[in-house]
């Protein structure tokens, strides 16, 4: 069994993905084999980053501060 990260492409009106050559040749797949295929979207995590920038207007400084209040 193998696992790797293909990206999907267009193919006419459908959505296709390529299986890589090596891929292939380690599982010994020929054309009209059957295969079970899982999937997985991957998250680009990159736009969650810093998503409360801007929003927060105390310093690190008084929130620990604020946060210490509490253990008094």
């Amino acid at each position: 069994m193998a696992e790797i990260d293909v990206e999907v492409k267009k193919w006419g009106d459908s959505l296709a993905v390529i299986i890589p050559s090596e891929t292939v040749d380690e599982e010994n797949l020929r054309a009209k084999d059957k295969v079970h295929l899982q999937i997985k979207k991957e998250v680009d995590v990159s736009a969650i980053f810093g998503i409360a920038r801007g929003k927060i207007k105390a310093t690190v400084q008084q929130l620990k501060n604020e946060a210490r209040k509490g253990w008094d």
